[in-house]
């Protein structure tokens, strides 16, 4: 490890959406001269502002931020890409003396970044195109008894109506010849080596179901349509399409007239909160974090959040 594990230090600030991350964030990087860097997987594209809750200009403009606005819609982010950008963003950090800040709610960029990387099955379009032309005669449960037959291993762990997870595990066995459990198996990058801090923002289900609509609300008075709306005639439906992402397919629902406002606003709420339900399971039982109330910012939440990461008075 070069350095010392101090001027190593990264400060994890996880949590479901929309439990206050962002602002936290930027006030423990504002109290330990810190700098923020994205964990979310659509705060990395620099075509979606209002629909993600990235941080405003003026905010990014305050406190140097980093890898939002990385990628451009219609390239692909992935945890693999995540973690060697985060992990190269984190070294540059480090070697000016400065505590990377790390914010957002995607828990499999963060065990990327933190635990290391599997190697990265191929992909291969035509014979993905092929398989789901299968699906679509044969069906599923067939293609899961031919993939039971090639990787068990994988098999047993899929549903054998999980067309996509199938389609995709097949598709990995064709075009390299290895069946994905061989893939898993492999480990070609470490996890960054660094005095680990990690907190996760909860917050009792009531309250943030509250929020959550609230900042729908906001969403779409700070110019969701509006912002959906310029992506198509810039020509990039198809891609904002491919990325399902909660908020935009309701705005993208309105604009075409799939959906009344309100019918927009409300699939939007249950979307958001089945999300934040799922990520709440996961770090659960997947990140080992302090939990830290996200109720009562910013003085309670802030004292909470400091003792938890173990930062004394000079950070």
């Amino acid at each position: 490890m070069s350095g010392s594990v101090r001027s190593r230090r990264v400060l994890v600030i996880a949590g479901a959406t929309a439990t206050g991350k962002t602002d936290l964030g930027a006030a423990l990087a504002e109290e330990c001269g810190g700098e923020v860097v994205c964990a979310d997987a659509r705060q990395v594209l620099r075509d979606l502002d209002v629909g993600t809750g990235k941080p405003t200009a003026a905010e990014r403009a305050a406190r140097p931020h980093h890898l939002f606005d990385a990628l451009t819609l219609g390239e692909k982010p992935s945890a693999g890409w995540y973690a060697r950008a985060a992990c190269e963003t984190c070294e540059a950090l480090f070697a000016r003396g400065v505590t990377p800040v790390l914010v957002g709610g995607s828990g499999l960029y963060l065990r990327a970044l933190m635990q290391g990387l599997h190697a990265e099955p191929p992909h291969d379009a035509a014979i993905r195109v092929r398989l789901l032309a299968e699906v679509e005669s044969l069906g599923a449960e067939a293609l899961h008894a031919r993939l039971a037959a090639l990787d068990p291993s994988t098999a047993a762990r899929l549903a054998p109506r999980d067309r996509q997870r199938v389609t995709r595990a097949l598709e990995v066995q064709e075009a390299s010849g290895k069946p994905l459990s061989w893939w898993h198996a492999q480990q070609t990058r470490a996890g960054l080596e660094a005095d680990w801090r990690v907190i996760e923002v909860e917050m009792p289900p009531a309250e943030l179901d509250e929020r959550i609509a609230r900042r729908t609300k906001a969403m779409f008075a700070a110019g969701l349509l509006e912002e959906t709306r310029a992506l198509v005639e810039a020509g990039k439906r198809e891609p904002l399409v491919a990325l399902k992402a909660i908020g935009y397919d309701e705005a993208l629902a309105i604009l075409e007239g799939r959906m009344t406002a309100e019918e927009g606003e409300a699939a939007m709420n249950h979307r958001t909160r089945s999300m934040a339900k799922r990520q709440r399971t996961w770090f659960r039982h997947q990140l080992e974090a302090r939990r830290v109330p996200g109720t009562g910012f910013p003085a309670a939440v802030l004292a909470a959040a400091r003792q938890a990461l173990g930062l004394g008075p000079d950070c």
